[in-house]
């Protein structure tokens, strides 16, 4: 007699409830090793008996168990039931916690993250569907710790009141995803609505993105400051088209790496109101370095004042440098102070500013003035 199909979702439910262990809790046996799988799916009640394939009668275990369970009659079904009952609390418990930290759960979701990527990589990038077909599972299983990970810890994700600037919409989205891809996965043609954002890999910095340099300068900077304190930092590297952090463990943190950045100024509380753009900045020592013209910076916290030449370099960011934002400034003689938003050449700065300046013995310039001015100093 031909056995009836097992339903595909009932399937799905069995794969990502066994977290890719055999489900005797004495055993727990890993279920993917190498190329392949060794999952099997036991039914509780015999299905010569019942024919039945609903989620409640069946099981995932591995060939060992399933063995024991079918041909010795040693193991009574209400102990198999109970072991499904751990496993889903297990679950439970595992992942259905509130953790007090983003780097806690960071600890628990970059291995998984880790393996869906290696998983994607090796087997559906290279187009060997049947090896894919095989560690989907997997995924399937890895997927569903991640989604109670994050339903159960919203607060840790940086967010913001526009969808485009947050984080946490993003993790609804992977959320999205998990449930589309679960529900899918053995349609003939998988219609997604939903794919995976390659965004949540870079929150958790696993693999950047090129997306766009967050303005404010001065979050940056508190950033660099945590970073330093926590002994952390190698470098700074601006001027440069990806600019980013280099921290001791050789890993970079690219500035236009926005979700992770985003993520990180939400973290460690670094968020200031934006004063100089960070984009602005950039392409200005951008401009010195194709110039071959060295720089350093004066304050290693500092990313708005460098030093060329001896000359100190300020910049700013003011739709119109006035007098009085200057008089708040105080700056010191000899001073070369730099407005960056280049509007409209020579207005971008006041008259009256400009006759403060003599005042204190400083030099104002604009973007088109800075270019000339470099180059005299080379």
């Amino acid at each position: 007699m031909n056995r009836k199909a097992i339903v595909e979702n009932v399937k799905r439910r069995l794969w990502a409830e066994s977290m890719g262990r055999c489900m005797n809790p004495d055993c727990r046996a890993e279920l993917f090793i190498k190329n392949s799988d060794i999952m099997e799916k036991a039914h509780i009640g015999a299905y010569c008996e019942t024919e039945d394939n609903s989620y409640e009668n069946l099981i995932v275990l591995c060939p060992n168990c399933h063995k024991i369970f079918d041909k010795t009659g040693f193991i009574d079904e209400n102990i198999v039931k109970q072991w499904k009952e751990i496993r889903r609390n297990e679950l439970e418990n595992f992942f259905s916690v509130e953790l007090s930290s983003f780097d806690q759960l960071k600890e628990k979701v970059v291995p998984l993250l880790s393996e869906n990527y290696s998983i994607y990589k090796s087997y559906y990038l290279s187009g060997n569907k049947f090896l894919w077909d095989k560690f989907e599972p997997q995924i399937l299983s890895n997927n569903e710790k991640l989604k109670l990970l994050f339903e159960n810890n919203r607060t840790l994700f940086q967010q913001h009141s526009y969808k485009e600037y947050s984080n946490l919409e993003l993790i609804q989205k992977f959320i999205t995803h998990v449930d589309e891809f679960k529900i899918t996965r053995d349609d003939g043609e998988k219609l997604r609505e939903v794919l995976f954002p390659q965004e949540i890999n870079s929150i958790f910095g696993i693999m950047p993105v090129t997306d766009y340099i967050l303005p404010s300068t001065e979050s940056m900077e508190e950033l660099i400051k945590v970073l330093r304190k926590e002994n952390l930092i190698d470098e700074v590297m601006l001027g440069i088209d990806r600019p980013y952090i280099l921290l001791k463990n050789r890993e970079k943190i690219f500035m236009d790496d926005t979700p992770r950045v985003r993520q990180l100024y939400y973290d460690k509380s670094c968020f200031r109101k934006t004063g100089v753009r960070l984009e602005s900045l950039n392409f200005a020592l951008k401009y010195l370095r194709s110039r071959n013209i060295n720089f350093t910076y004066v304050n290693q916290d500092s990313l708005r004042e460098i030093k060329v030449n001896d000359i100190n370099i300020v910049f700013v960011y003011e739709y119109c440098l006035s007098r009085t934002f200057l008089s708040c400034m105080s700056p010191k003689p000899n001073y070369v102070i730099v407005n960056l938003h280049n509007w409209n050449g020579s207005c971008c700065i006041s008259r009256e500013a400009l006759n403060l300046a003599d005042n204190f013995e400083v030099k104002l310039l604009t973007m088109d003035e800075f270019y000339g001015y470099i180059n005299e100093i080379k």
